[in-house]
């Protein structure tokens, strides 16, 4: 027996009869060779980590545009919290860890430049509509490696494509991930919104951090702790716990979310994508080369809405800057 063959027989003795075993995976759209040392999830983890789009993630917004401070959330480090507690989870449930942690990873490689104020700028634009889990799916399946897609296996894409809204995953992994992807982003928005002096600690409402904790690091404990004591054939929070959650949920949409001081920027986001879009829509050749081999098969408006959507805030801007605002003239 190989690497690959020792780990997936230990999966088999070690995990629950619930987790989503590598040897039983549905498997790839492509078949391929198997490797000695890693599973077919392991495989798929390394992909994502080593994709062009999960290192484009480290300057994505995440809740603020642009902020100066250095400890502000990015997508990339709201995916790290994710898979941290995923993970965390997954490997208290006795679940496949190498699946959750891979589905975590890669669940927001598709999402905008702008945080959710690009996608649903984008989501205007296109015809066709814009969500940033469909998208992440089509990073995979299409976009990365020149077109060639990272082949990944069904319970990852899955998991990718349910991590938000809509129909849950078929594998309990890709339940953990988006239960987690719930927990980090409204701990970290709530320490991000407070560090921006957008809300203050004592806002809280007390009876929520009665029953959840007053710091982040209580919050998420509290919610963890709750969801592995809770689930079984499904993954869930104990009622009380789930309500106080919801609260929190609510609080901190009207007090952050919807707060003008903390989206002033926002509305300059519109403007930005609803700019590059109509350019690049008249002008498709000035996309970078990739993108239009995509213009060509599916259409200008796929292909731009791909190119925007696979932008950095900053890279955004720049190319708004260079193609609308006037250059100094040197003499």
């Amino acid at each position: 027996m190989n690497i690959r063959e020792i780990t997936e027989k230990n999966e088999r003795l070690i995990l629950s009869d619930r987790a989503a075993l590598c040897s039983l995976s549905r498997g790839r759209k492509i078949d391929e060779k198997k490797c000695d040392l890693r599973t077919d999830f392991q495989r798929d983890r390394d992909r994502i980590i080593h994709s062009k789009a999960f290192r484009r993630l480290k300057h994505k917004t995440q809740v603020f545009l642009s902020p100066e401070s250095d400890h502000y959330r990015t997508r990339l480090t709201h995916t790290l919290e994710v898979s941290q507690i995923a993970r965390t989870a997954a490997r208290a449930l006795r679940l496949n860890e190498d699946l959750t942690e891979a589905i975590a990873l890669g669940h927001d490689l598709g999402h905008t430049p702008f945080g959710h104020a690009g996608e649903r700028a984008i989501n205007d634009l296109a015809s066709f509509g814009f969500a940033h889990y469909e998208q992440s799916v089509r990073v995979c399946e299409k976009l990365e490696k020149n077109g060639k897609g990272l082949n990944l296996t069904f319970e990852v894409l899955d998991g990718i494509l349910h991590h938000t809204k809509g129909e849950w995953a078929a594998t309990l992994e890709g339940k953990i991930v988006r239960m987690s992807d719930r927990i980090a982003y409204i701990n970290h928005d709530i320490d991000d919104a407070v560090r921006a002096g957008v809300i203050s600690a004592e806002e809280l409402p007390k009876d929520i951090t009665e029953a959840l904790g007053k710091t982040k690091s209580e919050r998420i404990n509290t919610l963890v702790t709750s969801v592995v004591k809770n689930s079984d054939d499904d993954i869930k929070m104990d009622a009380e716990t789930q309500k106080y959650y919801d609260k929190l949920h609510e609080f901190l949409f009207e007090a952050v979310y919807k707060n003008p001081v903390a989206k002033s920027e926002e509305t300059k986001v519109l403007g930005i994508v609803e700019g590059l879009f109509k350019y690049f829509l008249k002008c498709p050749e000035k996309m970078t080369p990739e993108y239009m081999s995509i213009c060509e098969n599916e259409g200008a408006e796929r292909a731009v809405a791909d190119y925007i959507a696979g932008m950095t805030d900053h890279y955004a801007i720049t190319v708004y800057s260079n193609i609308y605002i006037p250059k100094a003239w040197s003499i």
